[in-house]
């Protein structure tokens, strides 16, 4: 196989996700223009944005999904580079953080760094659009849960547990995937840690690197509402 089987796998796996909904809710807030898609992995919404007439720039740390990525998409530029550490990326007029990629920085010091990042990269008047997990549906929905699936080339179990941390979940993932020359199938495992933290401090932490107009919407929705932190996923919508 010529990328990752993580890259591969999570590509297939990921085929039934709602991207359709991502793009559809940024769009309700930004037209068109320069866009940096970070955490962009395979590169499905960042060509969706393409297509849409944005002028995409897709960041990720991972070599083998950025590979995946530029072999499957076209007409986006990829970029290797830790989020934490964006370097020679300005001037854009919206960034977008999808997929709860926000939840893969899993201190506050991190999330502090990002959100300057990502404000140094816009420009005067942009829009910083991101979504995280909530509190809610980490202790409800995964926490404690084991899930799996059965196909004809791959099968997985996903165990979820809480971490050490408040808001914490780590996931331990074991994957079968089929060789496609013998038929026989490989077994690998994967172990990925996330954190999700309150509304109010990842507010604080936006207003700390300077965002303003700051509104926090819930599972697709472009309404706002008072009880936000019961939805499963959270949006936030910002502008330098």
């Amino acid at each position: 196989m010529a990328y990752s089987k993580l890259a591969y796998v999570y590509d297939l796996l990921m085929d039934d996700a709602p991207y359709q909904e991502w793009q559809a809710f940024v769009e309700h807030f930004v037209k068109d223009g320069k866009m940096l898609d970070l955490g962009c992995g395979t590169g499905r919404l960042s060509e969706r944005f393409s297509r849409a007439g944005f002028d995409v720039t897709g960041v990720d740390f991972s070599e083998d999904m950025l590979a995946f990525a530029q072999s499957h998409t076209s007409g986006v530029q990829y970029i290797q580079q830790d989020i934490r550490e964006l370097e020679g990326l300005t001037d854009f007029d919206v960034v977008v953080s999808l997929c709860d990629v926000i939840n893969y920085i899993t201190n506050e010091e991190d999330v502090e760094k990002v959100f300057q990042n990502v404000w140094n990269s816009l420009k005067e008047g942009g829009k910083f659009i991101f979504d995280v997990h909530s509190l809610k549906h980490f202790e409800e929905d995964m926490i404690g849960e084991t899930f799996s699936e059965i196909y004809d080339d791959i099968s997985y179990v996903w165990f979820c547990e809480a971490g050490e941390a408040p808001g914490s979940v780590e996931h331990d993932l074991t994957f079968f995937l089929q060789d496609e020359e013998s038929g026989k199938y490989e077994r690998f495992d994967e172990q990925h840690s996330q954190r999700t933290f309150e509304v109010a401090v990842y507010k604080r932490l936006l207003e700390k690197a300077g965002f303003r107009d700051i509104c926090v919407y819930g599972d697709f929705s472009t309404e706002l509402i008072d009880d936000v932190e019961k939805s499963e996923r959270i949006f936030f919508v910002c502008s330098k």
